[in-house]
């Protein structure tokens, strides 16, 4: 069973801020654990029932969470705009603290991370960074630098968050949806950014690797998962046919017999 929606405080960029998170199926205390990070304008809610639906194949504990600034969490300031280090933040500062919170021995039992289009980036991240803290990544349509096909996707979700009812569809899922879109909006534009990459970080990441990307994501070329197997040998990529940006919503059950296949194979070879 799944808990209902829950709230934790750590500390970071001096304040207290409120994490909104939930836990999938806690009874399995001995299964892995799979932690799920969001993309640019997404939360909890937005997952659906995808990290259940994934969890139960796969056997494996869940935990997913809305970063500060988005869903639930604390919303991100009126004059706060994210720097071009947020998501290095994400990974190094607010992942590990909401761990910690939660009482999860990251060097005991390191978790997988199954991250989304910018929560993809932040999971390249962390397993660059703590490569002793966790046990694989899959990463769905990451970013590992900044095309103009981004850009250009990026300014027309700024138009319709202007022009149409795209406010109101985030404010179903953001208790303050200005606050995810203009932070995520605002720094994606900020023409520094364009410079933005983790291409020469991402060789240090050790951990099993499973890359994710649709043949029409309209936010980034396959170049971005190719680029991560050019640099980190062991990735496994999967590239699906009639799929945009959102391959757990495009082709959720090839997905998830592969994430399923892919994290049974490993923890197999992990136990031999």
């Amino acid at each position: 069973m799944n808990t209902g929606p829950q709230f934790v405080e750590i500390d970071w960029r001096g304040r207290r801020v409120s994490i909104e998170h939930q836990w999938i199926a806690p009874e399995r205390s001995l299964a892995p654990l799979i932690v799920f990070l969001h993309e640019g304008l997404g939360s909890l809610s937005m997952w659906r029932d995808f990290p259940q639906r994934l969890c139960e194949a796969a056997h494996c504990r869940g935990l997913v969470y809305s970063r500060p600034g988005y869903g639930r969490s604390t919303p991100r300031a009126v004059e706060e705009a994210w720097g071009l280090d947020f998501m290095h933040r994400q990974a190094h500062e607010v992942l590990p603290a909401l761990l910690q919170a939660l009482d999860v021995d990251t060097q005991a039992h390191p978790p997988w991370l199954f991250g989304h289009s910018d929560g993809g980036s932040i999971t390249l991240l962390y397993a660059a960074h703590f490569p002793d803290r966790i046990a694989g990544a899959i990463v769905l349509a990451p970013h590992i630098l900044v095309e103009d096909l981004s850009v250009a996707s990026i300014e027309k979700a700024r138009i319709a968050y202007l022009e149409t009812d795209l406010r109101q569809r985030l404010a179903r899922h953001h208790d303050d949806p200005d606050s995810a879109f203009w932070g995520w909006n605002g720094i994606w534009l900020h023409p520094p950014f364009k410079q933005w990459s983790i291409e020469a970080e991402i060789r240090t990441i050790t951990c099993p690797l499973l890359a994710v990307q649709g043949l029409d994501d309209q936010y980034g070329t396959l170049e971005q998962i190719r680029g991560i197997a050019r640099r980190v040998p062991q990735t496994e990529l999967l590239e699906l046919a009639d799929c945009g940006h959102s391959p757990h919503r495009d082709q959720t059950d090839p997905l998830i017999a592969a994430v399923t296949a892919f994290i049974t194979q490993q923890s197999a070879g992990d136990k031999t």
